[in-house]
Protein backbone atom coordinates (compact mmCIF):
# COMPACT_ATOMS: atom_id res chain seq x y z
CA UNK A 1 0.00 0.00 0.00
CA UNK A 2 1.34 3.63 -1.11
CA UNK A 3 1.01 6.91 0.78
CA UNK A 4 -2.03 8.33 -0.67
CA UNK A 5 0.85 12.17 -0.99
CA UNK A 6 4.49 12.25 -0.26
CA UNK A 7 4.28 15.18 2.04
CA UNK A 8 2.48 15.68 4.97
CA UNK A 9 2.17 18.07 8.30
CA UNK A 10 2.81 15.15 10.60
CA UNK A 11 3.94 11.79 10.66
CA UNK A 12 3.35 9.65 13.60
CA UNK A 13 5.76 6.34 13.71
CA UNK A 14 3.79 3.77 16.01
CA UNK A 15 0.25 3.27 16.91
CA UNK A 16 0.17 2.88 20.38
CA UNK A 17 -1.81 5.23 22.86
CA UNK A 18 0.86 7.91 22.39
CA UNK A 19 0.68 7.76 18.61
CA UNK A 20 -3.03 7.96 18.66
CA UNK A 21 -3.55 9.76 20.87
CA UNK A 22 -0.99 12.79 19.01
CA UNK A 23 -3.00 11.88 16.23
CA UNK A 24 -6.54 12.65 17.17
CA UNK A 25 -5.18 16.14 19.04
CA UNK A 26 -3.65 16.84 15.66
CA UNK A 27 -6.84 16.59 13.49
CA UNK A 28 -9.40 17.64 16.49
CA UNK A 29 -7.53 21.01 16.50
CA UNK A 30 -5.80 21.84 13.00
CA UNK A 31 -7.64 19.24 10.66
CA UNK A 32 -3.75 18.70 9.67
CA UNK A 33 -2.61 16.09 7.09
CA UNK A 34 -1.29 13.33 10.04
CA UNK A 35 -0.17 10.16 8.48
CA UNK A 36 0.35 7.10 10.84
CA UNK A 37 3.00 4.61 10.13
CA UNK A 38 2.36 0.99 12.27
CA UNK A 39 5.07 -1.90 12.04
CA UNK A 40 2.27 -4.55 13.25
CA UNK A 41 -1.17 -5.14 11.76
CA UNK A 42 -4.51 -2.59 12.36
CA UNK A 43 -6.43 -3.61 14.65
CA UNK A 44 -8.99 -6.26 13.21
CA UNK A 45 -6.30 -8.34 11.61
CA UNK A 46 -4.24 -8.55 15.42
CA UNK A 47 -4.51 -12.45 16.67
CA UNK A 48 -2.24 -14.06 19.09
CA UNK A 49 -2.03 -17.77 18.69
CA UNK A 50 -0.68 -17.77 22.80
CA UNK A 51 -4.06 -17.12 23.78
CA UNK A 52 -5.48 -20.12 22.80
CA UNK A 53 -2.11 -22.69 23.48
CA UNK A 54 -0.39 -20.86 26.01
CA UNK A 55 2.53 -21.63 23.57
CA UNK A 56 4.49 -18.11 21.38
CA UNK A 57 4.39 -18.99 17.36
CA UNK A 58 6.64 -16.59 17.13
CA UNK A 59 5.18 -14.29 15.10
CA UNK A 60 6.93 -11.12 13.64
CA UNK A 61 5.99 -8.94 14.30
CA UNK A 62 4.02 -9.93 17.33
CA UNK A 63 0.59 -9.34 17.36
CA UNK A 64 0.43 -8.87 21.17
CA UNK A 65 2.83 -5.71 21.54
CA UNK A 66 2.67 -4.35 17.68
CA UNK A 67 -0.05 -3.24 15.59
CA UNK A 68 -3.13 -0.70 16.13
CA UNK A 69 -2.97 -0.02 20.03
CA UNK A 70 0.21 -0.94 20.70
CA UNK A 71 1.03 -3.44 23.64
CA UNK A 72 -2.17 -1.55 25.22
CA UNK A 73 -4.92 -3.18 22.70
CA UNK A 74 -4.35 -6.43 24.70
CA UNK A 75 -4.09 -5.09 28.15
CA UNK A 76 -5.81 -5.90 31.17
CA UNK A 77 -6.79 -1.92 29.93
CA UNK A 78 -6.23 -0.14 33.35
CA UNK A 79 -6.09 3.94 33.61
CA UNK A 80 -4.67 5.04 36.43
CA UNK A 81 -5.78 8.72 37.01
CA UNK A 82 -2.73 9.88 39.17
CA UNK A 83 0.71 11.86 38.17
CA UNK A 84 2.05 9.12 40.78
CA UNK A 85 2.11 6.21 38.44
CA UNK A 86 2.86 5.44 35.14
CA UNK A 87 5.49 7.73 34.08
CA UNK A 88 7.69 10.86 34.70
CA UNK A 89 5.87 12.95 32.45
CA UNK A 90 5.99 15.12 35.58
CA UNK A 91 9.47 16.37 35.47
CA UNK A 92 8.58 17.63 32.03
CA UNK A 93 5.65 19.47 32.74
CA UNK A 94 4.67 19.81 36.62
CA UNK A 95 2.12 17.65 38.80
CA UNK A 96 -0.43 20.52 38.74
CA UNK A 97 -0.50 20.57 34.93
CA UNK A 98 -0.06 16.76 34.38
CA UNK A 99 -3.45 16.52 36.59
CA UNK A 100 -5.13 18.44 34.50
CA UNK A 101 -3.97 16.81 31.50
CA UNK A 102 -4.93 13.28 33.09
CA UNK A 103 -8.46 14.73 33.02
CA UNK A 104 -8.45 15.54 29.76
CA UNK A 105 -7.65 12.28 28.45
CA UNK A 106 -9.83 10.32 31.01
CA UNK A 107 -12.57 11.96 28.85
CA UNK A 108 -11.77 10.71 25.90
CA UNK A 109 -11.21 7.35 27.15
CA UNK A 110 -14.55 7.49 28.46
CA UNK A 111 -15.77 9.25 25.90
CA UNK A 112 -15.30 6.18 23.60
CA UNK A 113 -16.56 3.97 26.17
CA UNK A 114 -14.10 3.15 29.71
CA UNK A 115 -16.66 2.42 32.58
CA UNK A 116 -17.70 5.48 34.34
CA UNK A 117 -16.59 3.33 37.75
CA UNK A 118 -13.55 4.36 39.05
CA UNK A 119 -11.57 1.50 41.77
CA UNK A 120 -9.59 3.16 44.48
CA UNK A 121 -9.63 5.56 47.09
CA UNK A 122 -11.84 6.69 50.60
CA UNK A 123 -11.96 5.28 53.38
CA UNK A 124 -11.16 1.61 52.94
CA UNK A 125 -7.66 3.15 50.67
CA UNK A 126 -6.91 4.64 54.05
CA UNK A 127 -7.32 1.99 56.32
CA UNK A 128 -5.40 -0.56 53.80
CA UNK A 129 -2.38 2.33 53.51
CA UNK A 130 -2.51 2.21 57.16
CA UNK A 131 -1.60 -1.25 57.85
CA UNK A 132 0.59 -1.72 55.17
CA UNK A 133 2.49 1.20 56.70
CA UNK A 134 2.70 -1.16 60.36
CA UNK A 135 4.57 -3.83 57.80
CA UNK A 136 7.05 -1.76 56.43
CA UNK A 137 5.16 -0.69 52.88
CA UNK A 138 3.85 1.98 51.68
CA UNK A 139 0.49 1.91 49.55
CA UNK A 140 0.40 4.45 46.35
CA UNK A 141 -3.07 6.46 46.07
CA UNK A 142 -3.61 5.15 42.24
CA UNK A 143 -7.32 5.41 41.23
CA UNK A 144 -8.17 3.17 38.18
CA UNK A 145 -10.64 2.81 35.60
CA UNK A 146 -10.70 -0.72 34.64
CA UNK A 147 -11.75 -1.24 30.95
CA UNK A 148 -10.67 -5.02 30.82
CA UNK A 149 -9.14 -6.72 27.84
CA UNK A 150 -12.11 -7.26 25.79
CA UNK A 151 -13.16 -3.53 26.29
CA UNK A 152 -9.51 -2.58 25.61
CA UNK A 153 -9.91 -3.95 21.94
CA UNK A 154 -13.57 -2.72 21.41
CA UNK A 155 -12.44 1.12 22.75
CA UNK A 156 -9.32 1.13 20.55
CA UNK A 157 -11.43 -0.06 17.73
CA UNK A 158 -13.74 2.96 17.72
CA UNK A 159 -10.68 5.15 18.02
CA UNK A 160 -9.68 3.74 14.76
CA UNK A 161 -12.96 4.00 12.91
CA UNK A 162 -13.58 7.64 14.32
CA UNK A 163 -10.05 8.53 12.39
CA UNK A 164 -10.99 6.90 9.12
CA UNK A 165 -10.67 9.57 6.10
CA UNK A 166 -9.07 11.83 8.84
CA UNK A 167 -6.02 10.07 9.48
CA UNK A 168 -4.03 7.91 6.83
CA UNK A 169 -2.96 5.31 8.61
CA UNK A 170 -0.08 2.46 7.10
CA UNK A 171 0.24 -0.89 8.92
CA UNK A 172 2.21 -3.37 8.24
CA UNK A 173 4.66 -0.84 7.39
CA UNK A 174 8.75 -0.22 9.07
CA UNK A 175 10.47 3.07 9.74
CA UNK A 176 13.90 2.37 8.77
CA UNK A 177 14.98 5.76 9.98
CA UNK A 178 13.82 9.11 10.87
CA UNK A 179 14.92 11.73 7.37
CA UNK A 180 16.52 15.15 8.69
CA UNK A 181 17.95 18.25 7.06
CA UNK A 182 19.44 21.23 7.83
CA UNK A 183 18.31 24.64 6.27
CA UNK A 184 20.43 26.86 5.16
CA UNK A 185 21.66 29.37 8.09
CA UNK A 186 20.29 27.28 10.55
CA UNK A 187 22.25 26.04 13.42
CA UNK A 188 20.43 22.92 14.11
CA UNK A 189 18.86 20.03 12.26
CA UNK A 190 15.30 19.61 11.93
CA UNK A 191 13.04 16.40 10.90
CA UNK A 192 12.23 16.81 7.53
CA UNK A 193 9.96 12.89 7.39
CA UNK A 194 10.77 9.62 7.34
CA UNK A 195 12.06 6.29 5.52
CA UNK A 196 10.29 3.18 5.37
CA UNK A 197 11.61 -0.20 4.77
CA UNK A 198 11.16 -0.57 1.39
CA UNK A 199 12.64 2.65 0.10
CA UNK A 200 9.79 5.37 0.70
CA UNK A 201 10.43 8.61 1.30
CA UNK A 202 7.85 10.59 3.30
CA UNK A 203 8.57 13.92 4.06
CA UNK A 204 6.87 16.07 6.68
CA UNK A 205 6.86 19.23 9.33
CA UNK A 206 7.47 17.18 12.31
CA UNK A 207 7.61 13.29 13.15
CA UNK A 208 6.27 12.15 16.54
CA UNK A 209 8.35 8.93 17.17
CA UNK A 210 5.49 6.88 19.21
CA UNK A 211 7.31 3.10 18.53
CA UNK A 212 6.39 1.54 22.05
CA UNK A 213 8.29 -0.40 24.47
CA UNK A 214 8.98 -2.98 21.05
CA UNK A 215 10.35 -0.06 18.69
CA UNK A 216 12.41 1.01 21.85
CA UNK A 217 15.64 -0.56 20.20
CA UNK A 218 15.21 1.18 17.07
CA UNK A 219 14.09 4.83 18.89
CA UNK A 220 17.83 4.40 20.64
CA UNK A 221 19.89 3.82 17.72
CA UNK A 222 17.90 6.43 15.98
CA UNK A 223 18.63 9.23 18.50
CA UNK A 224 22.38 8.47 18.49
CA UNK A 225 22.56 8.57 14.96
CA UNK A 226 21.49 11.82 15.23
CA UNK A 227 23.56 12.82 18.52
CA UNK A 228 20.12 13.10 20.66
CA UNK A 229 21.28 12.53 24.45
CA UNK A 230 20.30 9.43 26.23
CA UNK A 231 19.31 9.00 29.44
CA UNK A 232 19.22 5.54 30.89
CA UNK A 233 16.82 4.00 32.66
CA UNK A 234 15.72 2.02 35.53
CA UNK A 235 14.98 -1.97 34.52
CA UNK A 236 12.50 -3.44 36.27
CA UNK A 237 12.75 -7.70 36.49
CA UNK A 238 10.72 -10.22 38.68
CA UNK A 239 8.23 -12.60 38.52
CA UNK A 240 4.17 -12.78 37.72
CA UNK A 241 2.48 -13.88 40.83
CA UNK A 242 -0.81 -16.37 40.53
CA UNK A 243 -2.50 -17.51 43.97
CA UNK A 244 -6.30 -17.75 45.30
CA UNK A 245 -8.93 -14.91 44.00
CA UNK A 246 -9.75 -14.74 47.82
CA UNK A 247 -6.64 -14.67 48.75
CA UNK A 248 -6.15 -11.52 47.99
CA UNK A 249 -10.05 -10.30 48.20
CA UNK A 250 -8.74 -7.90 51.25
CA UNK A 251 -7.04 -5.76 48.46
CA UNK A 252 -8.97 -6.40 45.41
CA UNK A 253 -12.47 -5.43 46.53
CA UNK A 254 -11.25 -2.35 48.35
CA UNK A 255 -8.95 -0.83 45.92
CA UNK A 256 -8.97 -3.09 42.95
CA UNK A 257 -5.55 -2.86 41.64
CA UNK A 258 -3.10 -2.37 44.96
CA UNK A 259 0.19 -0.56 44.31
CA UNK A 260 2.60 -1.33 47.01
CA UNK A 261 6.59 -0.48 47.21
CA UNK A 262 8.50 -2.06 49.86
CA UNK A 263 12.38 -1.80 50.69
CA UNK A 264 13.63 -5.09 51.23
CA UNK A 265 15.89 -5.60 54.40
CA UNK A 266 18.56 -7.63 53.26
CA UNK A 267 19.27 -4.92 50.12
CA UNK A 268 17.47 -1.84 50.42
CA UNK A 269 15.88 -2.43 47.44
CA UNK A 270 12.39 -0.58 45.66
CA UNK A 271 10.01 -4.01 44.99
CA UNK A 272 7.09 -3.18 43.50
CA UNK A 273 3.63 -4.77 42.94
CA UNK A 274 2.42 -3.91 39.15
CA UNK A 275 -0.44 -4.86 36.97
CA UNK A 276 -2.82 -6.56 39.41
CA UNK A 277 -5.58 -8.56 37.76
CA UNK A 278 -8.34 -9.68 40.01
CA UNK A 279 -9.91 -13.04 38.93
CA UNK A 280 -7.39 -12.76 35.40
CA UNK A 281 -5.51 -14.87 33.72
CA UNK A 282 -1.29 -15.01 33.00
CA UNK A 283 -0.66 -14.19 29.42
CA UNK A 284 2.69 -13.93 27.03
CA UNK A 285 4.28 -10.81 25.68
CA UNK A 286 7.01 -11.65 23.02
CA UNK A 287 10.01 -9.04 22.91
CA UNK A 288 11.19 -10.54 19.25
CA UNK A 289 13.73 -12.44 20.41
CA UNK A 290 12.64 -12.69 24.25
CA UNK A 291 9.49 -14.08 25.51
CA UNK A 292 8.46 -12.79 29.08
CA UNK A 293 5.12 -12.98 30.63
CA UNK A 294 2.49 -11.02 31.71
CA UNK A 295 -1.35 -11.09 33.06
CA UNK A 296 -4.92 -9.40 32.37
CA UNK A 297 -8.29 -10.00 32.96
CA UNK A 298 -11.66 -9.59 31.41
CA UNK A 299 -14.12 -7.04 32.19
CA UNK A 300 -17.26 -9.51 31.65
CA UNK A 301 -15.22 -13.11 32.39
CA UNK A 302 -13.79 -14.11 35.80
CA UNK A 303 -11.57 -16.84 36.37
CA UNK A 304 -10.92 -18.09 40.16
CA UNK A 305 -7.61 -16.63 40.13
CA UNK A 306 -5.83 -13.17 40.78
CA UNK A 307 -2.24 -12.55 38.87
CA UNK A 308 0.25 -9.71 39.49
CA UNK A 309 4.33 -8.85 38.64
CA UNK A 310 6.47 -7.92 41.88
CA UNK A 311 9.20 -6.44 40.21
CA UNK A 312 12.50 -5.31 41.16
CA UNK A 313 13.54 -1.58 40.09
CA UNK A 314 17.64 -1.65 39.47
CA UNK A 315 19.50 1.75 38.36
CA UNK A 316 22.64 0.88 36.74
CA UNK A 317 25.68 3.33 37.11
CA UNK A 318 28.50 3.71 34.94
CA UNK A 319 30.57 1.75 33.01
CA UNK A 320 27.46 -0.28 32.22
CA UNK A 321 24.68 1.45 29.92
CA UNK A 322 21.63 -0.95 28.66
CA UNK A 323 20.07 -2.10 31.06
CA UNK A 324 17.40 -3.28 28.29
CA UNK A 325 20.40 -6.16 27.50
CA UNK A 326 20.51 -6.99 31.17
CA UNK A 327 16.69 -7.63 31.28
CA UNK A 328 16.83 -9.35 27.84
CA UNK A 329 19.57 -12.24 29.10
CA UNK A 330 17.52 -13.08 31.96
CA UNK A 331 14.66 -13.32 30.09
CA UNK A 332 16.50 -15.33 27.45
CA UNK A 333 17.74 -17.48 30.24
CA UNK A 334 14.21 -18.73 31.53
CA UNK A 335 13.48 -19.56 27.96
CA UNK A 336 16.26 -21.80 26.97
CA UNK A 337 15.22 -23.60 30.50
CA UNK A 338 11.37 -23.01 30.26
CA UNK A 339 11.14 -23.34 26.71
CA UNK A 340 10.18 -20.19 26.92
CA UNK A 341 8.26 -19.33 30.41
CA UNK A 342 9.10 -21.41 33.73
CA UNK A 343 6.42 -21.78 36.18
CA UNK A 344 7.02 -22.79 39.98
CA UNK A 345 5.21 -23.34 43.24
CA UNK A 346 6.66 -20.85 45.66
CA UNK A 347 6.46 -23.69 48.59
CA UNK A 348 9.21 -25.89 46.42
CA UNK A 349 11.49 -22.40 45.85
CA UNK A 350 11.44 -22.28 49.85
CA UNK A 351 12.34 -25.50 50.05
CA UNK A 352 15.29 -25.44 47.11
CA UNK A 353 13.87 -27.91 44.41
CA UNK A 354 11.92 -27.56 41.17
CA UNK A 355 8.35 -27.92 40.72
CA UNK A 356 7.04 -30.32 38.31
CA UNK A 357 3.62 -30.69 36.88
CA UNK A 358 2.45 -33.19 39.27
CA UNK A 359 3.00 -31.27 42.24
CA UNK A 360 1.47 -28.48 40.60
CA UNK A 361 -1.68 -30.37 39.58
CA UNK A 362 -1.59 -31.47 43.73
CA UNK A 363 -2.11 -28.03 44.25
CA UNK A 364 -4.95 -25.41 44.74
CA UNK A 365 -3.44 -23.06 42.35
CA UNK A 366 -3.41 -24.19 38.90
CA UNK A 367 -1.74 -22.74 36.15
CA UNK A 368 -4.22 -20.22 34.02
CA UNK A 369 -1.49 -19.80 31.46
CA UNK A 370 -0.77 -23.17 29.57
CA UNK A 371 2.33 -24.32 28.26
CA UNK A 372 4.37 -22.85 30.87
CA UNK A 373 7.43 -25.70 32.02
CA UNK A 374 7.60 -26.33 35.94
CA UNK A 375 10.67 -25.68 36.42
CA UNK A 376 13.05 -23.60 39.21
CA UNK A 377 13.35 -19.77 38.80
CA UNK A 378 16.51 -20.02 41.45
CA UNK A 379 18.41 -20.95 38.14
CA UNK A 380 16.97 -18.08 36.33
CA UNK A 381 16.75 -15.00 38.59
CA UNK A 382 19.73 -13.46 40.09
CA UNK A 383 20.11 -14.20 44.16
CA UNK A 384 19.53 -10.63 44.82
CA UNK A 385 16.38 -9.99 42.64
CA UNK A 386 14.86 -13.65 44.20
CA UNK A 387 15.77 -12.48 47.80
CA UNK A 388 14.24 -9.35 47.14
CA UNK A 389 10.73 -11.13 45.68
CA UNK A 390 10.85 -13.29 48.64
CA UNK A 391 11.15 -10.67 50.96
CA UNK A 392 8.37 -9.26 49.40
CA UNK A 393 6.47 -11.84 49.18
CA UNK A 394 6.59 -12.49 53.32
CA UNK A 395 5.92 -9.02 53.67
CA UNK A 396 2.46 -9.05 51.75
CA UNK A 397 1.32 -12.15 53.71
CA UNK A 398 0.58 -9.96 56.58
CA UNK A 399 -1.66 -7.90 54.39
CA UNK A 400 -3.32 -10.98 52.83
CA UNK A 401 -2.47 -14.26 54.51
CA UNK A 402 -2.19 -16.78 52.39
CA UNK A 403 0.03 -15.44 49.90
CA UNK A 404 2.94 -16.62 50.88
CA UNK A 405 1.90 -20.53 50.95
CA UNK A 406 3.16 -23.54 49.50
CA UNK A 407 0.80 -24.02 46.46
CA UNK A 408 1.27 -19.89 45.41
CA UNK A 409 2.72 -19.50 41.63
CA UNK A 410 6.12 -17.52 40.45
CA UNK A 411 6.09 -17.40 36.68
CA UNK A 412 9.25 -15.98 35.42
CA UNK A 413 10.23 -13.94 34.29
CA UNK A 414 8.78 -10.41 33.55
CA UNK A 415 10.74 -8.03 32.44
CA UNK A 416 9.53 -4.43 31.99
CA UNK A 417 12.00 -2.51 29.27
CA UNK A 418 11.86 1.31 29.84
CA UNK A 419 14.00 2.58 27.15
CA UNK A 420 17.12 4.62 27.27
CA UNK A 421 15.33 8.07 27.46
CA UNK A 422 16.20 10.93 24.84
CA UNK A 423 16.86 14.71 25.66
CA UNK A 424 13.21 16.20 25.43
CA UNK A 425 12.23 19.44 26.27
CA UNK A 426 8.86 20.52 28.33
CA UNK A 427 7.03 20.06 24.75
CA UNK A 428 8.52 16.52 24.14
CA UNK A 429 10.65 18.14 20.97
CA UNK A 430 14.12 16.58 21.17
CA UNK A 431 16.98 18.91 19.99
CA UNK A 432 16.36 17.76 16.43
CA UNK A 433 13.77 20.69 15.65
CA UNK A 434 10.24 19.19 15.01
CA UNK A 435 11.49 15.66 16.22
CA UNK A 436 9.09 14.38 19.13
CA UNK A 437 9.81 11.70 21.30
CA UNK A 438 6.56 10.20 23.54
CA UNK A 439 5.43 7.03 25.02
CA UNK A 440 6.35 4.21 26.53
CA UNK A 441 9.26 3.16 23.76
CA UNK A 442 10.46 6.98 24.60
CA UNK A 443 11.54 6.15 28.21
CA UNK A 444 8.86 8.57 29.51
CA UNK A 445 5.81 6.91 30.12
CA UNK A 446 4.79 3.48 31.18
CA UNK A 447 1.18 2.94 30.82
CA UNK A 448 -1.89 4.14 29.12
CA UNK A 449 -3.17 6.99 30.35
CA UNK A 450 0.26 9.09 30.70
CA UNK A 451 1.21 7.73 27.12
CA UNK A 452 -1.83 9.18 26.12
CA UNK A 453 -1.09 12.62 27.54
CA UNK A 454 2.42 12.02 25.86
CA UNK A 455 1.04 11.98 22.53
CA UNK A 456 -1.37 15.04 23.40
CA UNK A 457 1.45 17.11 25.06
CA UNK A 458 3.55 16.74 21.35
CA UNK A 459 1.02 17.60 18.93
CA UNK A 460 0.10 20.25 21.20
CA UNK A 461 3.39 21.44 21.00
CA UNK A 462 3.52 21.39 17.76
CA UNK A 463 0.83 23.27 16.60
CA UNK A 464 2.14 26.12 19.28
CA UNK A 465 -0.86 25.99 21.91
CA UNK A 466 -1.22 25.58 24.98
CA UNK A 467 -3.83 24.48 27.60
CA UNK A 468 -5.36 27.75 28.53
CA UNK A 469 -5.59 28.13 24.90
CA UNK A 470 -8.45 25.26 24.13
CA UNK A 471 -11.97 24.42 24.91
CA UNK A 472 -13.37 21.25 26.12
CA UNK A 473 -13.68 18.79 23.24
CA UNK A 474 -16.96 18.87 21.52
CA UNK A 475 -18.64 15.46 21.86
CA UNK A 476 -22.04 13.96 21.61
CA UNK A 477 -24.11 13.58 24.95
CA UNK A 478 -25.33 10.45 26.81
CA UNK A 479 -23.72 7.59 26.09
CA UNK A 480 -21.17 8.45 23.56
CA UNK A 481 -20.18 5.03 23.54
CA UNK A 482 -22.64 3.23 21.92
CA UNK A 483 -22.79 6.15 18.86
CA UNK A 484 -20.71 7.21 16.35
CA UNK A 485 -19.02 11.05 16.31
CA UNK A 486 -20.12 13.35 13.76
CA UNK A 487 -18.10 15.58 12.47
CA UNK A 488 -16.87 19.04 14.08
CA UNK A 489 -19.34 21.76 12.85
CA UNK A 490 -17.73 24.03 10.24
CA UNK A 491 -15.02 21.37 9.02
CA UNK A 492 -16.33 18.02 8.14
CA UNK A 493 -12.41 17.08 7.69
CA UNK A 494 -12.16 17.40 11.29
CA UNK A 495 -13.56 13.88 13.35
CA UNK A 496 -14.81 15.26 17.52
CA UNK A 497 -13.33 14.94 20.13
CA UNK A 498 -15.13 12.13 22.06
CA UNK A 499 -14.54 12.81 25.68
Amino acid sequence: MDTARSHYDVVVVGAGPAGIFAALELVRRDGAAVLVVERGPDIGGRACPARQTGVCAGCEPCDITCGWGGAGAFSDGKLTLTPDVGGWLDQFVGRERLRRLICYVDDVWTGYGAPAEVHGGGREWERIRKEALLHGMTLVESPVRHMGTERCHAILTRMREDLEGHVEVLTGRRVERILVEKPAGAADLRAAGVLLEDGTRVTADAVVAAPGREGAAWLVDECRRLHIGLRTNPVDIGVRVETSAAVMEPLTTALYESKLVYHTPSFDDPVRTFCMNPYGAVSLENYGDVITVNGHSYAGFKTDHTNFALLVSTDFTQPFDDPIAYGKSIARLANVLGEDIIVQRLGDLHRGQRSTAERIRRGTVHPTLAGATAGDLAFVLPYRHLTDILEMLAAMDKLTPGLNSRDTLLYGVEVKFYSARPELDAGLQTPVTDLYAVGDGAGITRGLVQASVAGVLAARSILGIGDVDLPAPDGATGDRSAQQPAPTAGDPSVPPAAG
